[in-house]
């Protein structure tokens, strides 16, 4: 990490979406965090959980209905869309499924160069130029400028994604589930690029993903949502070392490997249903499939607070002797 100061902010995001006869999903409720300049946050979950929404609402596509989520000090939020247009290239985003990210019409030097037409940043030839050597950068052969996306593999087309999104030189790089259609081979290639790359151009990258084995190897910091809260943070070391959420520690139990960073007492949940994000539990969300959950879990909503050493946790009843400070 470079230094402390939070490029990115966001406090008290709510999203929710209409799911017809008056109903809502909610999507996101409530959460708050920061992101300092240069390091890596991991945002972890089930599918379902809101990793997405809080990424979309980020981009404000669309925009939140409700929190602030401030850039550099600007919330974007309250930003008309001329500013925003003016601000999108310091934030770019790159999506789960590669191959329906990218134009199949468009030539893969067209697609890389999209950016930089929009903000109209230099002559054609310049920009299929810099696309071509964007293409070394990220491992691809410049000499294929000309094909597109469906002559290229899934890997290659995540690849493509990656170009087109460092085009304009974006401080914030937001990862939605980039290796999650990938082979396992193949994650590991990209994985590597982005840590790569990351160092390079001094990227600060929100990295949202399902897979704790994954978010292990990458990521300077780790958030853990569940059913669209907050359930714990902290460095990715502390975390996977002693987990202080129930949830946190049956993620990490679930991870399909030999680990001697896992809790040393194997945790799962009582209940493999998902309640329903229509119709969230009272109190914590948890508490359905909580081992060990009381009535005050099912009664009051615990509050994210700070547990000491770069740590947040939403347990009435934290793992591991955790104190509430």
């Amino acid at each position: 990490m470079n230094n402390d100061e939070p490029l990115l902010e966001i406090h008290n995001l709510i999203v929710e979406f209409g799911a017809g006869k008056g109903r809502k999903v909610h999507a996101v409720s409530g959460i708050s965090f920061q992101m300092t300049t240069g390091e890596t946050l991991g945002l972890v979950g089930e599918s379902g959980c809101g990793k997405s929404s809080i990424a979309r609402a980020i981009i404000q596509l669309p925009r939140p209905t409700s929190g602030k989520v401030f850039f550099r000090g600007e919330d974007l939020t309250r930003i008309d869309s001329r500013r925003l247009r003016q601000l999108r290239p310091r934030f770019q985003m790159i999506f789960q499924d590669s191959i329906a990210a990218l134009n199949p019409r468009r030539k893969v030097r067209e697609t890389i160069a999209m950016p930089l037409n929009i903000i109209r940043n230099g002559r054609h030839a310049d920009r299929v130029s810099m696309a071509r050597e964007m293409m070394t950068s990220v491992g691809l052969d410049p000499d294929m400028h000309h094909l597109r996306p469906f002559q290229f593999s899934g890997g290659q087309c995540q690849r493509i994604q990656i170009a087109r999104a460092l085009m304009t030189k974006p401080e914030l790089l937001i990862c939605d589930e980039p290796v999650s259609s990938l082979d396992v081979s193949i994650q590991a290639q990209i994985i590597n690029l982005l840590e790569n790359l990351r160092t390079r151009y001094g990227l600060t990258m929100l990295f949202i993903s399902h897979d704790m084995a994954v978010v292990k190897n990458i990521c300077d910091r780790v958030a853990v949502m569940y059913l669209g809260k907050l359930c714990e943070t902290a460095p990715t070391e502390d975390l996977y070392r002693m987990p202080a959420h129930p949830y946190t520690a049956a993620l990490i139990s679930a991870i399909p490997s030999r680990s001697t960073d896992r809790p040393a007492e194997k945790r799962g949940v009582k209940n493999p249903e998902i309640p329903s994000p229509i119709n969230p539990p009272a109190g914590c969300r948890f508490h359905t499939r909580c081992p060990g959950a009381k009535t005050l879990c099912a009664e009051s909503e615990p509050i994210l607070l700070d547990t000491g050493q770069g740590r947040q946790v939403a347990c009435h009843f934290p793992l591991q002797g955790t104190s509430i400070q």
